[in-house]
C-alpha cells in the first residue's frame, strides 16, 4: 500500500510539473492537448485580446437579458473527458458574484480563483499559474465588485485602528495597501476608490508574477485585466 502511495503521489507531481514547466517555453498547442484530455474538441480564442472580447461579449447578453448559456446538461458528457478553459477569472467570494452567468459562458469555460475581497495570495497565484500553464488560461480577470464587504470591513479596521477576530485579519491585511493607495487623494466615495485600486493592484501583481504568468505575458499568450462588476446593474467595468 506505502508503494502504490508513492507512485500515485509521483505521478500526480509529474503531471502538474510536466504542465507547469513548459510555461517559460511556451506551451504548444500539442503540448497543451497532451495535458488536458478532449482539448481539441473545443475552438480556442485566437489570441488573448479575443478571450477578452469573448468575455464582453457575454456580459453585454447578461446585461441585456439575453444569454445563450442556459442549458448546463449540454456537453456533460464531453466536459468530463477535460477541461479547456480560455479565461481566468479572481473573484470576491460574494454570494452575488458568479462569474460564469456575469459572462455567459457555458461550464468548463472559466477557470475560477474565489477569496472574500478577491486579492491574489500565493495559492492564488499557484491557482492561476496551473490554469494558464496547464489548461491555456488566455486572459486572467481580476473581478471586484460594488458593495464589496471585505473591502469596507478594512476601511473600517483602519479607520478604527482595530482588527476582526479570529482568521478575518489576513483578509484586511491583504486589501489594505489599495485603502492606502486611495485615502490620500480623498475620494468622495472612498469604498468605490478602495474597490476599483484592489483589483487594478491584483492584476498587476498577476501579470508580473514570474517566471509562470509573467512569462507568457511577454511572450503575448496572456493578459491580466482589472474590472468591477456593478451588482445593481449587472455591468462589469473593465479598468
Amino acid at each position: 500500500m506505502k508503494e502504490s502511495r508513492e507512485i500515485s503521489s509521483v505521478s500526480r507531481r509529474h503531471l502538474i510539473g510536466g504542465g507547469l514547466a513548459g510555461a517559460g517555453l511556451a506551451l504548444s498547442s500539442a503540448a497543451l492537448a497532451q495535458t488536458v484530455p478532449g482539448s481539441a474538441d473545443t475552438a480556442r480564442p485566437a489570441s488573448p485580446g479575443e478571450a477578452l472580447k469573448l468575455l464582453k461579449e457575454g456580459n453585454a447578453r447578461y446585461v441585456a437579458n439575453t444569454p445563450i448559456n442556459t442549458d448546463h446538461s449540454l456537453d456533460r458528457a464531453k466536459r468530463s473527458a477535460g477541461q479547456k478553459p480560455f479565461a481566468a477569472v479572481v473573484a470576491c467570494s460574494d454570494s452575488r458574484v458568479a462569474p460564469e452567468i456575469i459572462f455567459d459562458q457555458g461550464l468548463g469555460d472559466i477557470f475560477v480563483v474565489r477569496v472574500a475581497g478577491n486579492f491574489i495570495n500565493e495559492d492564488g497565484l499557484a491557482s492561476l499559474e496551473f490554469g494558464a500553464a496547464a489548461l491555456g488560461v488566455q486572459v486572467i480577470v481580476v473581478l471586484g465588485h460594488t458593495a464589496c464587504g471585505a473591502v469596507d470591513a478594512t476601511i473600517q479596521s483602519i479607520e478604527d485602528r482595530t482588527l476582526p477576530p479570529g482568521h478575518l485579519p489576513s483578509l484586511v491585511e491583504a486589501i489594505r495597501p489599495a485603502v492606502y493607495d486611495v485615502m490620500p487623494e480623498e475620494p468622495a466615495d472612498l469604498l468605490s476608490a478602495a474597490i476599483e485600486q484592489n483589483a487594478r493592484l491584483n492584476a498587476d501583481k498577476a501579470s508580473r508574477s514570474g517566471p509562470v504568468l509573467s512569462e507568457l505575458k511577454e511572450a503575448g499568450k496572456l493578459v491580466s485585466v482589472p474590472a468591477v462588476y456593478d451588482i445593481a446593474t449587472g455591468k462589469v467595468d473593465f479598468l
